[in-house]
């Protein structure tokens, strides 16, 4: 194993894979590859498989060639498409030959997606629609799509076409028919230390010397997820998916109080109030899903509230929830310590 790029790892192919071989000599299609989500994805493959091809489509040329330098030894692996998600004629394009497609591509800050409405939609939206026409003409095996918490009860317009875009990829299996292409759906929340979150923001007060983090509101919690995580959660979804399901990993949750003074001990925390858009918790899982959502050992499955085939596959190993269960992190069962979160912020951050 050998080191790229600051502290990424990139993995030397293994004569050993997984145990499982589903993705050995296939052809694996990411939209947004050369995001956080892309790298970590790839190293992951790299590492645990033998894939036949994987393409990397996006918009960013000037990323494309710095990823394309990172992983020059995989260059016989690796294949980068230009091109944009709304671009339905050039996903097509890229889309065939693909076994299975990955969809983390999206615009997905909030504010921004507030003050340009039309092409929020048209990415996360119009973009998803592609990405299922796409998948469909090339008779893709699986896709699984990226979601968020801010799809869940949305009070900011991401979180609503995120919905949207939810929606429309459960929805698309009965396109597929009883053998056709699957989808299915993939939640978690903001990354540990990505672009846009709390962390970097408070990192960036404390390198400029200040003695003060601002909070929102004290009581505000969060989940607490590493992109690795995401990634072994979007494998599992490649492996056990049939059609329609949304995977949510358990993870703990921790007060934003408590992260800042794990990162910077004894500082002020002056109350500033909520800002447009965001909630006091993050919500996985609602009320309403609850019938149709089963608990597994480290994740829950929200399965589609329509059947297609006549019959409703549950996979095997979970449970029920109860009626009304809900999965919040202000009412998570395991919780993450000031001491805990110190550990968190050496080992778990990603901040491409």
């Amino acid at each position: 194993m050998h080191m790229a790029n600051g502290n990424r790892k990139i993995y030397e192919r293994r004569e050993i894979f997984s145990q499982t071989i589903m993705l050995n000599n296939k052809t694996i299609l990411i939209t947004g590859g050369t995001g956080s989500f892309g790298h970590h994805f790839v190293d992951y493959v790299l590492k645990h498989y033998n894939p036949k091809k994987i393409i990397i489509y996006s918009r960013d040329e000037y990323k494309q060639f710095v990823m394309d330098n990172q992983y020059k030894e995989y260059r016989d692996v690796l294949r980068y498409f230009i091109g944009d998600v709304r671009d339905e004629a050039r996903l097509k394009m890229a889309m065939k030959g693909a076994d299975y497609a990955i969809h983390a591509a999206a615009l997905k800050q909030v504010p921004a997606c507030e003050y340009n409405p039309n092409e929020a939609i048209k990415t996360n939206i119009n973009g998803a629609m592609n990405v299922i026409n796409a998948s469909l003409e090339a008779g893709v095996k699986k896709v699984v799509a990226l979601s968020t918490d801010k799809a869940v009860n949305p009070v900011n317009l991401y979180g609503g076409t995120k919905l949207v875009s939810d929606k429309l990829f459960c929805a698309a299996n009965a396109y597929g028919g009883a053998d056709g292409t699957r989808f299915a759906v993939v939640r978690y929340g903001n990354v540990a230390g990505s672009r846009g979150s709390v962390i970097p923001f408070f990192r960036n007060i404390i390198n400029n010397g200040g003695k003060e983090l601002p909070i929102t509101d004290y009581r505000m919690t969060r989940f607490w997820i590493s992109l690795e995580q995401g990634v072994e959660l979007v494998i599992k979804a490649l492996e056990e998916a049939r059609g329609g399901e949304t995977f949510i990993s358990k993870i703990p949750s921790f007060k934003i109080t408590d992260l800042a003074q794990a990162m910077l001990p004894g500082c002020g925390m002056p109350e500033v109030g909520i800002r447009e858009g965001e909630k006091l918790h993050e919500i996985m899982v609602t009320r309403e899903d609850s019938l149709h959502t089963y608990e597994y050992e480290k994740h829950f499955i929200v399965y589609p509230h329509y059947n297609w085939w006549g019959k409703k596959d549950v996979i095997p190993g979970g449970k029920l929830a109860e009626p009304e269960f809900e999965y919040s992190s202000g009412t998570n069962t395991e919780w993450l310590s000031i001491e805990d979160l110190k550990e968190k912020l050496k080992t778990d951050l990603d901040e491409h």
